[in-house]
């Protein structure tokens, strides 16, 4: 920490930063909360977490596990770095080891973040042995792809814009809507004002197609 606020201390002096920090607020160290879920991760899940580098699940992780077993929604909110990602991962991963059918939908805001995620997603792919092409459907899709990963995606990432653009054409999802069995929302904190009011009306839409199509994510 001293290291951090001196280093603060000469940023707040050049004459080019100047005014530019409004408040430094240090905050004490906690230490971690661990547990463990009950009942466990499948071998291969907890074997490939494990190679990651990460030996044990932090307290958050496991509880957002817990309720996503059970079908509840859920909505994580901590820190920066906190292992959000792998939280919402796990039990979208557990549920591709039971099922063979199952999907997933991915949103994000942003097409940077879609292409860092798809990255992690393929590594949990190589990793548990799946056969789930999971892949980017988005504005930026060329159109010759589009086809197959309708088809054969079980984990599609993409955006509101591109979402409220297909949702008309969910006959040509039907497999996709009839298995999806999650929908992650990253960054929710970003869907606010008008703009997230229209996100809320799309998820709603969403779910409406989601159940004509036997599905309750």
């Amino acid at each position: 920490m001293p290291d951090i606020l001196s280093a603060l201390d000469r940023l707040r002096q050049q004459r080019w930063y100047s005014g530019q920090i409004t408040g430094i607020e240090p905050l004490p160290s906690r230490a971690p909360t661990y547990a463990e879920p009950d009942p466990p991760l499948p071998a291969l899940l907890a074997d490939l977490v494990e190679m990651k580098g990460i030996p044990r699940l932090y307290s958050h992780q496991v509880e957002l596990l817990k309720h996503a077993r059970t079908g509840r929604n859920v909505i994580i909110t901590t820190a920066t770095a906190s292992g959000k990602t792998l939280a919402f991962n796990l039990p979208v991963f557990e549920t591709m080891l039971e099922s063979r059918s199952a999907t997933a939908l991915y949103l994000y805001p942003m097409k940077a973040v879609t292409q860092d995620q798809l990255k992690v997603l393929k590594e949990f792919e190589q990793g548990l042995g799946l056969e789930l092409n999971p892949a980017v459907y988005d504005g930026d899709t060329p159109t010759d792809k589009r086809p197959r990963i309708r088809q054969r995606s079980r984990i599609v990432l993409s955006n509101p814009y591109e979402l409220h653009q297909i949702l008309p054409y969910h006959y040509q999802w039907q497999a996709f809507y009839r298995n999806l069995r999650y929908c992650i929302i990253d960054e929710a904190h970003t869907y606010r004002g008008v703009f997230g009011s229209n996100v809320a009306q799309l998820i709603r839409r969403l779910r409406r197609i989601c159940a004509y199509h036997g599905s309750d994510p």
